[in-house]
């Protein structure tokens, strides 16, 4: 199997593998954005934490719609909507 194709398994352990890799890719950039823009703007947290987490969780739709709706991949959609709850779940345990 080349590379390419091992992101087109349809697999639970792909969608949880893929339903974490997002969150964890966008909050870094949001992170970092939000770093540089503390920096030039003289501010302190520009970007608040909760709103981070808060998107990088949101995130995961795009992967999700790519899996069901583009590939038509069922067990990964369930694998990345799991762990999107997942996040959910420890979010809103965190922040409330």
């Amino acid at each position: 199997m080349g590379r390419g194709n091992r992101l087109k398994s349809d697999s639970l352990f792909m969608g949880i593998v893929v339903g974490v890799i997002i969150p964890v890719i966008v909050f870094g950039i949001l992170y970092g954005v939000g770093q540089v823009l503390d920096f030039y703007s003289g501010q302190t947290e520009v970007l608040k934490y909760k709103t981070i987490g808060l998107v990088s969780i949101f995130s995961n739709m795009l992967g999700l719609r790519y899996y069901l709706v583009k590939l038509k991949y069922d067990k990964t959609g369930r694998g990345i909507l799991m762990i999107t709850f997942v996040f959910a779940l420890i979010y809103f345990g965190f922040y409330l």
